[in-house]
């Protein structure tokens, strides 16, 4: 790759999007959306960040080389954090790391007010139910596919979001469905749905591309 080649280079990838991804658990759709971005380089993952010292999800970050830190559940209502050993306002840090959007990805606090201000519709959630059915406080995870089953639906699926102050409450961007059958238990639909929450990446694509 001769000079001007890798200058072209140069001036594509610093107007690729950067992405920060909130996540709490052990991290599968985080690592999609990695991979996602590593294959394509649509955008690039600037960070990874969870409350949870002991998320699997950052060891996939670290496996994927790609940034990560922690912070707790008093830290982030707050907007601080402790970041490369200083203790940093979390909007200083977002910006830093240049943050073009904010992505959800099995991210259990609610969204502080001064967050969703600071990046107004540029904050995407995936939900494993069809808000606005089977969303709001508690409704995470085994607890949406339970209450799913037990209400007798017929269908379920995956919803993808804005964020806005309310739990589960934005824009919709995107739905895909699932049928629930009499033979489904929490663990079976678990499966279904996680099926397509693959879609997660390539949604994330289209929404920025038109910021």
């Amino acid at each position: 790759m001769n000079f001007a080649e890798r200058e072209i280079l140069r001036i594509v990838m610093e107007k690729v999007p950067n992405i920060v991804i909130l996540a709490s658990g052990s991290g599968t759709n985080a690592e999609n959306i990695i991979r996602w971005s590593q294959n394509r380089g649509t955008y690039r993952i600037a960070a990874v960040m969870s409350n949870r010292k002991d998320a699997y999800v950052l060891t996939r970050a670290e496996n994927l080389g790609v940034p990560y830190c922690t912070f707790t559940a008093s830290e982030f209502r707050n907007g601080t954090l402790t970041y490369n050993g200083e203790s940093r306002r979390l909007t200083d840090v977002l910006e830093e790391l240049g943050t073009d959007c904010i992505i959800l990805a099995g991210f259990l606090l609610k969204v502080p007010d001064y967050l969703i201000e600071a990046y107004p519709e540029r904050i995407l959630n995936i939900h494993p139910a069809l808000l606005p059915s089977y969303g709001g406080k508690g409704m995470y995870g085994g607890h949406v596919h339970q209450a799913v089953i037990a209400a007798g639906e017929k269908e379920s699926g995956i919803t993808i979001h804005i964020v806005d102050k309310q739990y589960d409450h934005g824009k919709t961007i995107y739905q895909a469905r699932c049928t629930v059958t009499p033979e489904d238990t929490p663990e079976t639909l678990f499966a279904k749905v996680h099926e397509l929450e693959r879609a997660y990446p390539e949604v994330i694509e289209k929404y920025i591309s038109q910021l």
